[in-house]
């Protein structure tokens, strides 16, 4: 078992990384340890030049006691380095999962976990094989709204419709990201965050129907999706890329059960719930940085040497296969895709 504290190694000081590098300070069990990037500028911990949604990050590090690496093989030969958080380009998050698992690393993998389910099951038996903790970080598990969403549907009243809906430009910053060879494209890499929040309250859908369009040179990949599950009314999955660069993010959801209509959007960050009684209530919501609290808890998953059961890679792997058939179904014009 790892000594408290956790020494983590970040992989890829892009966008993520850095988003990462932030939260990892606020995670009293841990430490980093080491950073991963072939960019060798960037090891001085000047992040600055680094773009985002928001253009440039404008962050800088003190890293004068973390150890600077420019490949991950270099890395892998720390025996001081615990566990690796890879933020990588998707189509790099297999084989560095892999190589980090069979040298002895645990392993936290921004999402989607792959691009294809038989990587992803691969990678899991990697990791069991290996003895060691694999997670991918499906950080909107620990967003605040949408842990007081899945309390709320926890007492079991009958949902008969959910709407979930992210949007945002086509980013400009990370070219890769609109090659589907390697991000899946923008619908994939999007909204397989709410696919995974469908999969963690519901499991996977009997079925799925959807349409709309993608023209990724131009920056628009958009779709509307109908997930089929049955005793539940319509559950929908909808978003996408609108056009790069000035297009504003934006995330919200609308459920109703019988008890209640759940609503909320990053606009207002106002939770609502709308009773049978006819009454409209703001719940209040906790402050806790959700990218914290994910790190957080992959931290003590590893010191506990427990499976994260919160965000256990068996659904992570559904949640690419879910995308896929939302995907094939989108290209089909609307056709219903079953689930193999």
């Amino acid at each position: 078992m790892p000594s408290t504290p956790l020494n983590i190694a970040v992989v890829g000081l892009g966008f993520m990384g850095v988003t990462h590098l932030k939260a990892w300070r606020n995670v009293p069990a841990a430490r980093l340890h080491a950073v991963v990037d072939a960019d060798a500028r960037r090891l001085t911990g000047d992040l600055s030049s680094v773009g985002g949604n928001m253009g440039a990050t404008g962050e800088k590090f003190d890293f004068s006691d973390v150890r600077g690496y420019q490949s991950l093989d270099e890395a892998l030969k720390d025996p001081e380095i615990h566990a690796v958080d890879l933020c990588l380009p998707t189509d790099q998050h297999v084989p560095a999962a892999t190589a980090a698992l069979r040298a002895g690393k645990h392993v936290l993998t921004e999402k989607p976990i792959s691009l294809d389910v038989p990587a992803a099951e691969a990678l899991i038996r990697e990791a069991e094989n290996n003895g060691r903790i694999l997670m991918a970080a499906h950080v909107l598990r620990f967003f605040p709204a949408y842990e007081k969403l899945a309390e709320s549907l926890s007492a079991g009243s009958p949902v008969r419709s959910a709407f979930f809906r992210r949007r945002c430009a086509a980013p400009v910053w990370s070219p890769w990201l609109r090659d589907p060879s390697r991000s899946g494209g923008g619908v994939l890499d999007l909204l397989i965050h709410d696919a995974d929040f469908c999969i963690s309250l519901w499991g996977m859908p009997e079925s799925v129907r959807a349409r709309g369009y993608t023209d990724l040179p131009r920056g628009i990949d958009l779709i509307h999706a109908d997930l089929i599950y049955p005793g539940l009314g319509p559950v929908m999955i909808t978003g996408g890329w609108h056009h790069p660069n000035s297009y504003p993010f934006s995330m919200e959801f609308t459920v109703s059960s019988d008890a209640a209509t759940f609503e909320w959007s990053s606009a207002s960050a106002d939770f609502r719930e709308h009773g049978q009684d006819g009454e409209a209530r703001s719940i209040p919501l906790s402050d806790h940085d959700a990218f914290t609290a994910e790190l957080a808890y992959f931290a003590d998953c590893v010191t506990a040497n427990v499976q994260p059961e919160r965000c256990p890679p068996a659904q992570s792997a559904q949640a690419v296969a879910l995308m896929r058939q939302m995907l094939e179904s989108r290209d089909k014009n609307g056709t219903i895709v079953t689930e193999p």
